[in-house]
């Protein structure tokens, strides 16, 4: 393995390692993700946090454990860190995650505490939302609950790019509960699908006619009577 190679893996690994360690530190504070800026002058660590101050704590006390942390178990010497609110919490899903698994813990149903928190998400602006918990919910057997709301999309390039996916524990009486949730951000593509109009679909017709595509007329005019009948549109269909 090449120089380049390992020291970006190195990296990576890194990251990771220090991913797991706040998530499991902190999630009480709503850990939101973690950004590692090694250069020159130094290693950045900004951390993202719904409650910031429970992680800076008491005069900073608990951000100069972490530095020596940091130093001591992850190689990150001199590290600077820097604590704040993600952009949008209500668009987290690793927030969210949290917040469930802390209401679970705390007692309340788990079918009221995901319909809320759907609600807060598509709210927010998201294009869709997917929350899965699982566990003993209220019997001796384990079983999964899975709501939804708008557009959920689990493939093609949507799913790497704009969507947030996370996964929380709480711990119950029962035993271990498993939150997740996978949000798809506002920004995400939408497919490249146009309704239109009866009276335009109209002049497709006229135009198709026109041009002497006869079958093509025929059946754009076979979609208009069944797709926008009483509705002055037609329906595309995937």
């Amino acid at each position: 393995m090449s120089r380049i190679k390992a020291y970006f893996l190195r990296q990576g690994l890194t990251r990771v390692k220090v991913d797991e360690y706040l998530a499991q530190n902190f999630h009480t504070a709503g850990y939101a993700g973690v950004q590692i800026v090694q250069s020159g002058l130094g290693t950045r660590v900004h951390i993202y946090a719904e409650r910031p101050a429970l992680v800076i704590g008491r005069r900073g006390a608990t951000i100069r454990k972490l530095q020596a942390v940091f130093e001591k178990v992850f190689g990150l010497e001199g590290a600077q860190i820097t604590v704040s609110q993600p952009d949008n919490i209500e668009l987290n899903a690793r927030v969210q995650a949290f917040r469930i698994a802390r209401s679970l813990e705390m007692g309340y149903h788990f079918r009221r505490v995901a319909m809320a928190t759907l609600r807060r998400i598509m709210e927010a602006g998201a294009v869709g939302v997917e929350i899965i918990i699982s566990g003993k919910l209220s019997r001796e057997r384990a079983r999964f609950e899975k709501l939804q709301a708008g557009k959920v999309i689990k493939t093609g390039n949507v799913v790497d790019v704009h969507t947030d996916r996370a996964i929380a524990y709480a711990r119950l009486p029962l035993g271990i509960i498993g939150v997740e949730v996978r949000i798809i951000k506002p920004e995400a593509a939408q497919p490249n699908i146009t309704i239109k109009s009866d009276s335009e679909a109209a002049d497709v017709v006229r135009l198709l006619e026109e041009a002497g595509a006869g079958q093509g007329a025929e059946k754009v005019k076979e979609i208009i009577e069944e797709g926008g009948e009483g509705s002055g549109e037609v329906q595309a269909k995937s």
